[in-house]
């Protein structure tokens, strides 16, 4: 039998299957290797040769479920919660007086933050 028309009706293996780090269609079952990601090696797989593929896959072009948070995040020094919010307006109301306060964590805070 030959490579033409009547061959294809034997073609119903599977050489590829689903890689479960890039989710595409690319995971080789016998070789056990992503021919797209590159998966299980510990680095994506890239080349230079393909700039526009590197492009198309590159930070920013998925959610960045974390990394669209970080410069927001950055303008207030990675500060966080209620100390956050407590320090903004005590900073505008009270400039560079100093702050006592019952709360032995929140008056460590404070004097490190208003000392002159």
């Amino acid at each position: 039998m030959g490579k033409g028309t009547g061959s294809f009706g034997k073609r119903r293996n599977k050489t590829h299957t689903l890689c479960i780090r890039c989710g595409r269609r690319s995971f080789h079952l016998q070789k056990s290797t992503c021919s797209s990601c590159g998966y299980p090696a510990a680095r994506i797989r890239k080349y230079n040769w393909s700039v526009k593929a590197i492009r198309r896959k590159t930070t920013g072009t998925g959610r960045m479920r974390y990394l669209r948070h970080v410069p927001r995040r950055f303008k207030s020094n990675f500060r966080e919660g209620w100390l956050l919010a407590v320090y903004r307006s005590l900073q505008v109301d009270m400039g560079n007086l100093m702050f006592v306060c019952y709360m032995p964590q929140i008056n460590d805070f404070f004097t490190s933050q208003f000392r002159n």
